[in-house]
């Protein structure tokens, strides 16, 4: 009697073993993602260069990602990461440079699957693949001289604005050149006396807010365990 009980134990034993090893047995069906398919994220947790080294961020897959017109990582898809390296300010406005690490994202069946991603170009990002403000001086430059033009603009906009319900607006052709001309020298004076300050001053603190769209690229492709 106890010989019988104990062979039907360890019947079940086996049984429940081979149930739960199914699901990641090495002939699991999977689908490949090759690399260089691009993935569009969303942060759903903000990260910066104020934040620490090996800080953990999170983010989701807006775009389904399909093998064979077959969805295999749906969007929505969660894809965790970590704060890879951080460049801090420095003078001459170099700003502070962000590197981000994507860790692995999460299958619909709680798989974890390992990723190598890289960021796609961007307008802020530097050479060598972080995420910044300012790179350099001659950024901190470009910055101030369009911040010139728009206090040119500004002051002509102004002259032309004043003018334009009093005398039929004939007084224009005093008010508009006065301005810009006004204009002209107050965005002159921003510019060089900005510049001798950018010299000094520390770059800016990159953000990351919850909510903004990360483009980034597969570098290697990843195989999907599919049912």
């Amino acid at each position: 009697m106890n010989l019988k009980f104990l062979t039907f134990i360890f019947a079940m034993l086996l049984c429940v073993q081979s149930v739960f090893a199914a699901p990641f047995s090495a002939k699991a069906k999977t689908k490949r993602i090759p690399a260089g398919t691009k993935f569009s994220l969303q942060m759903i947790s903000p990260v910066s260069t104020t934040n620490s080294q090996g800080q953990d961020f999170s983010a989701i897959l807006i775009t389904d990602q399909t093998a064979d017109s077959d969805v295999i990582l749906p969007m929505g898809s969660l894809v965790r990461g970590n704060i890879k390296m951080i460049k801090p300010a420095r003078r001459f406005s170099r700003g502070a440079v962000l590197y981000l690490d994507f860790d692995h994202i999460v299958t619909p069946n709680g798989r974890q699957l390992p990723l190598a991603l890289s960021m796609a170009a961007r307008a802020d990002m530097s050479v060598d693949g972080g995420l910044v403000n300012n790179a350099s001086y001659k950024d901190a430059i470009v910055e101030n001289w369009d911040k010139t033009k728009d206090i040119t603009t500004g002051a002509t906009e102004w002259g032309n604005d004043i003018a334009e319900d009093f005398a039929g607006g004939y007084f224009r052709i005093l008010t508009v050149p006065i301005a810009a001309i006004g204009g002209g020298l107050a965005g002159g004076a921003y510019y060089l006396g900005d510049g001798v300050a950018d010299m000094f001053r520390k770059g800016k603190e990159y953000y990351l807010q919850k909510g903004q769209v990360l483009e980034v690229i597969l570098t290697q492709p990843i195989d999907v365990p599919v049912l």
